[in-house]
Parts: structure tokens; C-alpha cells; sequence
């Protein structure tokens, strides 16, 4: 491709909104351009990269049996009726209705059509182990798109699908996929580790995530270093210590006025926070085929902890939860800043495990500037739901071998899930047995973002010129820069580069050696050939690789064969970190 035609620009300076290091550099470099909010259009360079790591994706999907198809972007409402989620997922769906007034939905995932399909072309166990998968266009209405392609509306999945007659047959289909997942990863160019995580609106019984691990990562990571466990703060557990034992004492309600808060609480009365109970109020709102309806949720946790939303969620089996509003949680008796459990109604009381073990701890009296000493659960109230529901922190013990775990920031770039029976029930996708009996599908869904992990490969991938790209997704192997003096020879290199099967780019623009330089620098790409007349008389072209600041020259003649051969060991590179990942459920 030469630079004169070539549709899209490089920029000095990137928009202001663009906070992220990846989200400057793709916009500044020419790879993306926004339309709208979380709504981008890849440019020429944006997009040969986004086909080149789609065709990673192909080549693993391929290796382990994947055949792949193509489902349509609107789905009839009638499918995602049929297993529930219509009534489950809130405003990130977007419906409409045609022209006929028949619901459609934009579709977030692609498991009820999958479903759907299975119930039309497998009928016995014969079929049976099967893999589909498909790339294709996704929107979820997120309210907070942020970090360029990192967190968009619309973007770009691959999502598969296994279908197998058994859990057994599914576990082989997971673990194939947890490892084609590394080898699409690596061979990106692009490190991840894999975390436990919650099934969220997917449902099953397992899931992971590959995490990039980065500062701009929206998602906490708990890690342990000393035995490897690794789980999304999301579903993160931790080594909860019993309490010592204690009698339990007279309830007694003292004047604590001004103090509102576990801090205060804590000082003003001379005790641990692990000694109070802290209230967290929140309103949930629950699907279901009436329609919506929402309840105030009263969460008690200790007060040295941090109430885990996605935990409580999951514990009362909610659509979604947001803080509560003073006068919702004055309707129900309470006082915020002073709240407690006692003597409470008209609320969900969901207690930490913890705190049902935990003795004689501080609570609110729910009158303003009063608290209880020596709250017991189980005698002073009790909980319609009693579960783990704290969030970890670092330095609570690993729940597998009670060293002390940290955190850590990441981006989700790819997610496996274990459905069993989910859709497949819902949808009577069901298949004759060996003995003729009718069982569901057994499902296995598995998506990667490859808009997101080609933001991510530019948030690894860069210096302070510049992205850096791994000959694997870069959209070129070779930026060819002819500068004065060595235009005809650099014009005859661009067609024996390209005769000798290499993606080469070649700046043939009249433009000053440092735009030239600044934007190839700037763009990336792994190889850079310059030839002048200066490097000309020093015997040749000139070499440089883009991570490195070394520069050489190479003979004329020699030119092509050294380029394919340094292409060839970037490649070699890239392929031994392809290796064997233990699976860890």
C-alpha cells in the first residue's frame, strides 16, 4: 500500500477524550475513528489488524474442530423469551419492533440462536460431539463507554459454541477451548492470565476469563502468589478466620451523636471496626414474566469489610442493584448512618456468613445519633439470606492456602463458560440417546472481543514515539520509507517486497524525513526499510527493527532476503511461547 492514497491520516495530537495510552495511539496512528458514543469505524490499518487477529482465531477454532457459520445481528424476541433472558436483562438489550410489531432484539450473544439451531439439525447422539462458531457484530447498550475500543457499544466477537450428549463431553470441549484460548492470545502478541469468574447472564456452573493485566483495566483481580489461585473480585473468596467465642451480652442501646460512620463509629467508642456491623442499603430489581418489580435490599457485613455487589446479586438471585435513596430507606423504619436489621420489615436482610458467627458487635438503633452494643444474630433479628457476600482485599488469606492475596487491575479480553443445559431446555434442543431416550444439548459458550484485544495489544505495545506491533497483528510487516535520492530504488523494492509475498507499506509521500520517521514510528509496524542516498552510499537500504534502536544496512541486492528472513525469526519468536497451560477449574 502506498501512503499517498492511503484513506486515513496520522494525527500530532489525539482528542481530548482519549485518556488511555491505546486509545490515543489507534487514533492518532489512523486506525480508528469515532462515530459515536462506544461506536467506531476501524480505518484501512485498524482493519488489517482486526483480520489478522480474526484469523488467529480461525486457524485455533479450526485446529479443535470448530466449523464456522454466520447468524444474524436481529433475533425475533420470541427466542430470548423462550429462555427467560428477555425478562432478565435490562436496558443493555436493546429491542425494537418492525414493521409487522413483531419484538426484536440486537443481539448482546448468540446462545439462543445457537440453541435454536440445535433443535432444528441434531437429533441423536450420533451427531454428537459438535462445534460451531462464527465472527460477528454485537451490540450491548453499555452507559459507560470508555478507553477507545476497550469498553465500545458495537463491536466484534468470536463467539463458539460446543454441543456435546454429556458434561463429560463438555469438559473436553472447555478444556480444548481454555487452551486454544492461550495460543490465540500469544500468538497475538498479547499476555493474559485466566481467572475464575461468575456466570453472570450467560447461567452454568463455570466460567473463566482472560485477563490482560493493566492499571486501565476496569475489572479487580485477586491473586494469590504462593499457590496460584486466581479468581475475578467478582466471585473472589478468602480465608475467613472464626471468631473467637463469646457469651452473648445484654443488648444496650447508647447516645453516639455525629457519628455516621463506621470510622467514626470505631473511634468514638474505642473498638475494632471488626467489632460493628456495617449496613449497606440497596434497591434490586427483579424479572420475571409479570413484568419487573423492586425491593429494598438490607446488606450486613463487618465493618472492616466491603460489600461485594455481584456477590449479593447472585445471592438473591436479582436483575440488577443500585444504591438506595434516603427515602427508601426511611420507609422501612430505618435511619441512615444508624441502621441495623432490628426490629426491621419491609426489607430483604441479607447477612455476611461472617457476621452470623461474629458476637456481640455495634449496630445501628435506627434513631438518629443512637447505636446497640452487643447485636447477636439470630437472637436480635434474622436474615432472609445468610451467604458470603464481601469483597477481598489485599492481604485477606488465600481461601486455598491462607497466604495473604493481592489485587490487581485487568481488561477482559475473552470468557469460557460451561451451560450444560441452560439454553438447550429452555429452547427443546434435545436429542435421542443411545437407549432412545429425548436429553437436552449440552452446551459450552466461548467469546473473545477481537476490537478489544486489538486495543489491549496497543495498550502492551508501545513507547513514547509510538505503537510497536507484533508481526503477528501488525497491518504491515514493513514500512518502506523512500527519502530523496533513492526514490526509484526504493519503488523497485516496494514491488520485490511485495513479489516475495511480504505486507509491506511504503511511504512514497512528499514529505520531510521526520514526518516520515515520526509516523512510522508512530504506526508501528515491525520492520522499518529506509532508502536515501545517504544510506545508498553507505552500501545499501537501511534496516531497523521497530522495538529495537539499533539500525543497520544491508546490501541492495540483499534487501528482500534479509526482510523475509527477519520476518521469519519475529514469527519463530512469536510461535515458541506457544506451549502447554496446566488447566486449573
Amino acid at each position: 500500500m502506498k501512503m499517498s492514497h492511503m484513506f486515513g491520516t496520522t494525527m500530532r495530537q489525539a482528542p481530548s477524550e482519549a485518556e488511555t495510552a491505546s486509545h490515543q495511539l489507534l487514533v492518532r496512528a489512523g486506525f480508528i475513528r469515532q462515530l459515536g458514543a462506544g461506536i467506531y469505524s476501524l480505518m484501512p490499518m485498524g482493519k488489517r489488524s482486526i483480520d489478522k487477529i480474526e484469523n488467529i482465531m480461525r486457524a485455533e477454532m479450526n485446529v479443535i474442530g470448530g466449523q464456522e457459520l454466520f447468524m444474524p445481528v436481529v433475533h425475533p424476541a420470541d427466542l430470548w423469551q423462550e429462555t427467560g433472558r428477555w425478562y432478565q436483562i435490562g436496558d443493555e438489550m436493546s429491542r425494537f419492533k418492525d414493521r409487522k410489531d413483531h419484538d426484536m432484539v440486537l443481539a448482546m450473544t448468540h446462545e439462543e440462536v445457537v440453541a435454536d439451531l440445535a433443535r432444528r439439525e441434531v437429533q441423536s447422539y450420533k451427531q454428537l460431539p459438535m462445534l460451531v462458531y462464527h465472527i460477528q457484530t454485537k451490540w450491548r447498550d453499555d452507559p459507560r463507554p470508555r478507553a477507545g475500543l476497550i469498553r465500545v457499544r458495537e463491536f466484534t466477537m468470536k463467539d463458539s459454541y460446543s454441543l456435546d450428549a454429556d458434561e463429560a463431553g463438555l469438559d473436553v470441549q472447555y478444556r480444548a477451548h481454555y487452551q486454544a484460548y492461550f495460543n490465540i492470545f500469544r500468538r497475538a502478541g498479547l499476555p493474559v492470565i485466566s481467572v475464575g469468574a461468575d456466570v453472570g447472564m450467560m447461567g452454568g456452573s463455570l466460567a473463566h476469563e482472560y485477563m490482560y493485566l493493566t492499571p486501565v483495566g476496569e475489572d479487580t483481580l485477586v491473586l494469590c502468589d504462593a499457590c496460584g489461585y486466581r479468581a475475578n473480585r467478582q466471585i473472589a473468596r478468602f480465608r475467613k478466620d472464626t471468631p473467637a467465642a463469646e457469651e452473648a451480652a445484654a443488648l444496650e442501646k447508647v447516645p453516639t451523636p455525629g457519628v455516621s460512620t463506621i470510622e467514626a463509629l470505631a473511634n468514638f467508642l474505642n473498638v475494632p471496626k471488626s467489632k460493628t456491623a456495617k449496613a449497606v442499603f440497596m434497591t434490586a430489581t427483579f424479572k420475571g414474566d409479570e413484568g419487573d418489580s423492586q425491593k429494598l435490599v438490607f446488606a450486613v457485613v463487618r465493618g472492616d469489610m466491603e460489600v461485594n455487589e455481584t456477590k449479593l446479586t447472585n445471592a438473591i438471585k436479582a436483575a440488577e442493584l443500585r444504591p438506595a435513596h434516603e427515602d427508601e430507606i426511611r420507609a422501612i423504619g430505618a435511619a441512615p448512618g444508624y441502621a441495623s436489621p432490628i426490629g426491621l420489615q419491609g426489607a430483604l436482610i441479607v447477612v455476611d456468613d461472617l457476621v452470623e458467627s461474629s458476637a456481640n458487635l455495634v449496630a445501628g438503633a435506627n434513631e438518629d445519633g443512637f447505636h446497640y452494643l452487643n447485636t447477636n444474630y439470630g437472637r436480635d433479628y434474622k436474615a432472609d439470606v445468610v451467604a458470603d457476600i464481601v469483597a477481598v482485599d489485599d492481604g485477606y488469606g488465600c481461601v486455598n492456602c491462607g497466604q495473604p492475596v493481592r489485587t490487581s487491575r485487568g481488561v477482559e479480553v475473552g470468557n469460557i463458560f460451561k451451560l450444560g443445559t441452560r439454553y438447550s431446555a429452555s429452547l427443546g434442543a434435545n436429542f435421542l440417546d443411545a437407549e432412545g431416550a429425548e436429553r437436552p444439548v449440552v452446551m459450552g459458550s466461548y467469546g473473545i472481543g477481537s476490537g478489544r484485544m486489538l486495543a489491549c495489544i496497543a495498550e502492551e505495545h508501545n513507547d513514547d514515539k509510538g505503537l510497536i506491533w507484533p508481526i503477528t497483528t501488525a497491518p504491515y510487516e514493513v514500512h518502506l520509507v523512500s527519502l530523496r535520492g533513492g526514490e526509484a530504488i526504493a519503488a523497485q523494492l516496494y514491488e520485490d517486497l511485495y513479489a516475495a509475498g511480504l505486507d509491506v507499506l511504503f511511504d512514497d509521500r512528499d514529505e520531510s524525513p521526520g514526518v516520515k520517521f515520526n509516523d512510522a514510528d508512530l504506526i508501528g509496524l515491525p520492520i522499518r526499510l529506509t532508502v536515501s542516498e545517504r544510506s545508498l552510499q553507505a552500501g545499501g537500504v537501511e534496516f531497523k527493527l521497530r522495538r529495537e534502536a539499533d539500525r543497520s544496512v544491508v546490501p541492495q541486492a540483499e534487501a528482500v532476503r534479509a526482510t523475509v528472513d527477519a520476518v521469519g525469526a519475529l514469527l519463530a519468536e512469536i510461535e515458541a511461547g506457544i506451549t502447554p497451560v496446566p488447566f486449573e477449574d
